[in-house]
């Protein structure tokens, strides 16, 4: 699953209206956001294994099944579960 490179090339952080890069979540983050989703996600497992981090709000929200969670309550704190890619 991959998000949509011209949805990527629109999208802001909704917190600043910011860009927003597209980066890979740890193995932890990921087991605990599809928990978080799975009730949401009835009939399937919910697939989470990137998210959108906006640099200037320090803050990353996920993407959940192709599906950018972009509202500022979700998002996680920039510093947690962001695999570095060094």
């Amino acid at each position: 699953m991959a998000i949509d490179p011209e949805l990527l090339s629109i999208l802001v952080c909704p917190k600043t209206k910011g860009p927003l890069e597209l980066v890979e979540l740890d193995s932890e983050t990921r087991r605990v956001l599809v928990e978080k989703y799975r009730e949401k996600f009835r009939d399937e497992e919910p697939v989470v294994t990137q998210g959108l981090y906006s640099k200037s709000a320090d803050l990353v929200y996920p993407i959940v099944s192709d599906i950018p969670v972009m509202l500022i309550d979700e998002a996680l704190p920039g510093s947690v579960g962001v695999r570095s890619e060094k």
